[in-house]
């Protein structure tokens, strides 16, 4: 490991008195970092979205062309987050963290500002591949955080508020856009209403990629390793609250490399299910979100303003649908991670059918707002469940696999193939995909409850 991204050493432990104070002040401070640096991420993770109107409006690039471009992202994000994983695992946490957040705010400045970095398919796509990879260092080094600080008991709860942070981070380049079109209208002396997408594409890339990059000097600064890097005991000891399995000489070992994949990857089963499942699932989680402001201005005749809304608030719905569906798996479903995904997952396709069909702008806003109010949920649910997966020293490589089946499968469709199909048949294809996938995610979740019962009786487990 380069030396700068070690993990941070063992300290000697705190004096007893300390110790709980000490946890629980660092616990507050290390939690805002990965939520504000998580969010920070998702500035400069789909804003691309954003200029896509602007770049056909002006003529520049076909929906099929800036598709296969924005899949991009989605293909090395899906790679990276499974193989950066891995280098997380090994990793200081709070410097893999903020060094990927500075870089792909890096890479957004400068598409947004230089010409030439969107002059063709061909460059747009290799910088959003190495956006797309860099982006890979957010996720797994925010698992390996939860699992070192909370307990089992607590991570239902826990990750499902985390987990908000990408739909708080998510639905801030909308309002961005909406900045950048006030002073574009002010600057120009017309009203906002005047302004076209084609006008303002470059700042919906420039303006998160600023953001992104100034808030990845504050996560450094906030941020901490591990607890034993600052003298504290590990969380199971602190929190009395073991794993069936723990045993405390190895949770606290280093995996070798070979053990991570081999041992608590690929053997695991039930990970291979949620895998799976993640795929279809990030198929309607993207495949709306990637085209809403497309899908929006040409069907629904939205202007700028009210597209923006409506991709900030189908974010925004998503916070208070996370923390409902983490309490309802902790407290209702009794930890039964598949059977509350599934049961979301069957409310998110009916939903998707009806913001498809919907006969009015409201009422195509309103379902919209819906299928980010649930979709989210499972998200969260099948990253949490990784996370159960594995020992926490392989923690961002397991949650990095289901990431990989996520994007390389569903969101690489969500940008590539439903860009293609809309071109050639129609936004009612782009519907049928997504709705297919719906159904397919509820037959793969509701496989994953069976195999979860099974798993549970195993290590002994009641519910």
């Amino acid at each position: 490991m380069i030396g700068f991204l070690k993990p941070a050493p063992h300290q000697p432990l705190l004096e007893d008195s300390k110790i709980d104070p000490t946890y629980k002040r660092l616990r507050w401070q290390v939690f805002f970092g990965i939520f504000f640096g998580y969010a920070a991420y998702y500035f400069v993770r789909k804003n691309f979205s954003l200029a896509v109107p602007g770049m056909v409006e002006a003529g520049l690039y076909s929906k099929k062309e800036l598709g296969d471009a924005m899949a991009m992202i989605s293909i090395s994000y899906g790679i990276s987050k499974f193989l950066m994983g891995a280098v997380s695992d090994k990793s200081n946490a709070k410097v893999f963290l903020s060094l990927g957040l500075f870089l792909s705010g890096a890479i957004m400045v400068c598409m947004g500002w230089f010409p030439w970095a969107t002059s063709s398919v061909a460059i747009m796509s290799v910088l959003l591949f190495i956006n797309g990879w860099v982006q890979g260092m957010g996720w797994p080094p925010c698992g390996r955080t939860m699992v070192h600080w909370w307990s089992k008991k607590e991570r239902g709860t826990i990750v499902s508020v985390w987990n908000t942070a990408h739909n708080l981070g998510g639905g801030v380049p909308a309002y961005l856009l909406v900045l950048a079109v006030s002073l574009y209208a002010s600057t120009h002396g017309i009203e906002k209403e005047a302004v076209q997408n084609a006008d303002v594409w470059q700042q919906a890339l420039y303006y998160p990629g600023i953001a992104a990059m100034i808030a990845a000097v504050v996560v450094f600064f906030v941020m901490k390793d591990t607890p034993q890097s600052c003298g504290l005991p590990p969380i199971e000891q602190y929190k009395n609250d073991y794993p069936e399995d723990y045993d405390e000489t190895t949770a606290e070992q280093e995996l070798s490399t070979k053990a991570i994949f081999v041992e608590y990857v690929f053997k695991n089963k039930l990970l291979w299910y949620i895998a799976c499942a993640n795929a279809f699932v990030y198929l309607i989680r993207y495949g709306i979100l990637d085209w809403a402001p497309t899908y929006l201005y040409e069907v629904r005749h939205f202007n700028i303003s009210k597209s923006s809304n409506a991709y900030a608030f189908y974010e925004f719905a998503a916070i208070p649908g996370t923390l409902f569906c983490g309490w309802a798996s902790d407290k209702i479903f009794k930890s039964k991670r598949g059977l509350t995904g599934l049961v979301f997952m069957v409310l998110v396709t009916i939903a998707v059918y009806l913001y498809w069909q919907a006969q009015s702008q409201n009422m195509a806003m309103f379902m919209m707002i819906a299928v980010g109010f649930l979709v989210y949920g499972p998200v969260m649910l099948i990253g949490l469940h990784a996370l159960e997966l594995a020992p926490k020293k392989a923690a961002g490589t397991a949650a990095g696999f289901t990431g990989l089946f996520g994007y390389l499968g569903g969101s690489v469709a969500a940008s590539a193939i439903i860009g293609r199909m809309v071109e050639s048949h129609g936004w009612d294809m782009g519907f049928y995909i997504m709705i297919g996938g719906g159904v397919l995610a509820c037959v793969l979740l509701f496989l994953t409850m069976l195999q979860e019962n099974k798993h549970k009786e195993k290590i002994g487990e009641t519910y």
